[in-house]
């Protein structure tokens, strides 16, 4: 089981297109692969059905994929290294917001990540030195403002204390404003340029994370004569506005302090005392007047607004700290993003609309975002070509693509709307996507759509299967065929006795291939087999089986010449005629009657055999299935 580092904070749903959001609780730098939760049981959506749908989540005002969905199991994880600085920066409350689109049909989630800071940053001093001048008249209890450090990290995990190194002359006061802590070094004793000229102070920045992280600076102390007035800012808080996109070296705003010292005490000079890395990359500042310029890409959508601090030194160490807050106004950079339908490349959609459908009827929607403000983000739908151009309507602001009149028997089946999305910007921006629509009541009506394109590789690799499957039934249904003909055919089929003799089970002959006249009753039953030729005039007989144990053995036979054959019998006139051109088959029942199966004809025999003065019939009843001239079997039972 996968270990969750989530929490659902806030779950909420609503009916519609757009469902309610569903917040989730993670911390900064989890894993690739780290598990948020099951979106599919927190939204109650069919496991089975994500992949089909075509679920995914798309992130607002990004094209990185930080989050994924694992279409098996429906857990949301962790697709890329999730920074909550990187995102958020110095916000108290990081929120990243997504879109979880699902079709057939058509849903839309909407999916925030809020995400909590862990003490990852250590504090850093914006200098590895901090140098002071101090006059030696300097009074006990100057204080002196040390830049404080920055902590990328929030909340407990920023700075929260400072840690002094022993020393004779200097103690540490932290100071406390709205956001931040900075310490004072407060001179404790007099300094003495003859004794000590100069003293290096170690300062350590230390957060509240677990682990603790610190950060550390010298403090460099140069012992000066008197220096008594610091830079005074004309302005605490200075404000600025900047559009976005300004172009580089743009001038942003000027700062101004003044020294009412005379000389080099009274030299200003301007550094940013505290800065984000993120700052540091966006602007600069011109030490000697104060300016600010823009030195990089400034995006609205990234950031909206910026806090530096300036310091205002003079020649000898007297400081003044003053604030500039840069507000950035949004411009129409963005222009509309289209959701659904999906772009043409990425996959294809056909909306099926009903025949029965009345004028009004809802039959799909465009969904649109914009990543601008205000109303550059005002979005308006327009449809600016169609197959028939009085079918459809779509909202101006809903993108809600209605039937305008009740579809008729002479509407074309094939619709294809362009619809265009534009934003209420200056210049407006735009964006268009097609929308195909199939009106039918079922699938198997639509023709064939020679003009929606297709997957050329997928539909080859269909007709394959299909062809195979269609080889492979044919050759199956075939073979089984001939199984049967062959089986058929054996059971049809007399066997065979060696040496052209046939052979016919007594259990293959049913009752009508004799017919019995006459009176009489036998003591036991006898089997034969008798081989009759026409040639040698001799016959032979074999007895197969016995049911009486007086019979002889089975494998005793009976060789008789013709006239022994007949004293058996009866007399006869002539030599047995037994097996001419078609004999197959004779069976002999009870002990005065023989009946012979004829392939040619059925006759009166009663000069052939008389046995006991019985008349004798030799007649076809059925015709055997093999005729063998010259040979033929005789059972007596």
């Amino acid at each position: 089981m996968p270990a969750y580092n989530v929490k659902i904070c806030f779950p909420c749903q609503a009916k519609g297109y757009a469902h309610g959001d569903l917040t989730y609780c993670i911390q900064e730098e989890l894993k690739h692969g780290s598990v948020i939760g099951n979106i599919a049981k927190d939204l109650g959506l069919e496991l089975g059905r994500l992949a089909s749908r075509k679920a995914r989540v798309d992130m607002e005002g990004s094209e990185k994929q930080y989050v994924g969905i694992n279409m098996r199991n429906g857990d949301l994880f962790v697709a890329a290294r999730i920074d909550r600085e990187e995102h958020c920066g110095e916000k108290p409350n990081c929120v990243l917001k997504f879109d979880l689109l699902l079709e057939n049909p058509l849903e839309l989630h909407r999916l925030s990540l809020q995400v909590q800071d862990i003490n990852d940053n250590e504090p850093i001093f914006p200098k590895d030195i901090i140098k002071l001048e101090i006059r030696e008249s300097t009074e006990k209890g100057a204080k002196y403002r040390i830049n404080a450090a920055h902590d990328a990290d929030i909340g407990q995990n920023t700075v929260q204390s400072y840690i002094l190194q022993q020393n004779p002359n200097f103690v540490l006061n932290i100071q406390t404003s709205p956001g931040r802590k900075y310490g004072e070094l407060v001179l404790d004793k007099k300094l003495d340029r003859e004794e000590q000229h100069e003293l290096k102070i170690i300062l350590t920045a230390v957060d509240g994370g677990s682990p603790r992280r610190s950060g550390t600076v010298v403090i460099h102390v140069t012992v000066l004569d008197a220096n008594d007035n610091a830079p005074v800012f004309t302005e605490a808080v200075y404000t600025a506005r900047l559009p976005e996109n300004s172009p580089l070296k743009t001038a942003v705003i000027t700062v101004s302090a003044a020294d009412a010292d005379d000389g080099i005490n009274g030299e200003v000079t301007y550094e940013f005392s505290r800065l984000s890395d993120q700052s540091q990359t966006l602007f600069s500042l011109d030490s000697k007047t104060g300016e600010i310029i823009v030195t990089g890409n400034i995006d609205y959508e990234e950031r909206s607004k910026y806090e530096v601090f300036i310091e205002a030194k003079d020649g000898y160490g007297l400081s003044s700290e003053a604030k500039v807050i840069i507000d950035i106004s949004d411009v129409n950079d963005n222009s509309p993003q289209i959701l659904y339908p999906a772009p043409e490349g990425s996959s294809f959609m056909t909306e099926l609309v009903p025949k029965a459908a009345h004028g009004g009827s809802l039959v799909s929607k465009v969904i649109a975002v914009d990543a601008d403000s205000g109303q550059n983000a005002w979005l308006s739908y327009h449809i600016v070509k169609a197959t028939d151009p009085g079918l459809f309507t779509i909202g101006l602001h809903s993108g809600e693509i209605r039937t305008q009149r009740d579809i008729s028997e002479s509407d074309s089946m094939k619709q294809n709307l362009i619809v265009a999305v534009k934003d209420n910007g200056q210049p407006s921006l735009s964006a268009t996507c097609a929308m195909y629509l199939l009106i039918s009541d079922n699938l198997a009506e639509v023709p064939e759509l020679k003009d929606i394109s297709y997957d050329e590789k997928n539909s080859k690799l269909t007709s394959y299967l299909i062809i195979a499957l269609v080889s492979v039934s044919t050759f199956f249904l075939t073979f089984i065929i001939i199984i049967l003909g062959v089986r058929f055919c054996r059971r049809r089929k007399p066997r065979l006795l060696f040496d052209g003799a046939v052979a016919i089970p007594g259990a293959y002959l049913p009752p009508n291939y004799a017919d019995v006249d006459g009176t009489g009753t036998l003591r036991s039953a006898y089997n034969y087999d008798a081989y009759l030729t026409t040639g040698s005039r001799t016959s032979d007989f074999k007895f197969v089986s016995s049911y009486n144990d007086n019979t002889l053995p089975a494998d005793q036979t009976l060789k008789k010449s013709p006239t022994e054959f007949a004293d058996m019998f009866g007399d006869s006139d002539a030599s047995p005629e037994v097996g001419i051109n078609s004999v197959t088959c004779l069976k002999v029942l009870a002990r005065r009657y023989l009946f012979l199966c004829s392939g040619a004809k059925c006759s009166w025999r009663s000069d052939l055999f008389r046995p006991g003065g019985a008349e004798t019939r030799i007649c076809n009843r059925k015709c055997c299935q093999r005729s063998e001239p010259g040979a033929g079997r005789i059972i007596k039972s």
